[in-house]
């Protein structure tokens, strides 16, 4: 499974968005520092789900990582994440 749809799928089970979007641009970067040959390590994020209302914009960032989780977010290199209610 590609990690842009692997993203997808937890960050749906975690919040049941309104709208959801995983952009894979690891092909933007291509070539620089630290960017993987093999793509799949930079994505943006567009998220609208109730249970963002009331907070932050860390804490909305923060739920994102955890729902993603440690195991997935340590083979991603960028996470650009606009999540709102």
């Amino acid at each position: 499974m590609r990690v842009a749809d692997e993203i997808a799928v937890k960050l749906n089970d975690a919040f049941t968005p309104r709208e959801l979007e995983v952009v894979d641009d690891s092909a933007s970067h291509a070539g620089h520092a630290s960017a993987p040959d093999a793509g799949q390590s930079h994505f943006n994020v567009r998220i609208r789900a109730d249970e963002f209302a009331g907070q932050s914009r860390i804490a909305r960032h923060r739920a994102v990582h955890a729902a993603i989780g440690a195991e997935l977010m340590g083979r991603i290199h960028a996470l650009a994440i606009d999540a709102d209610a």
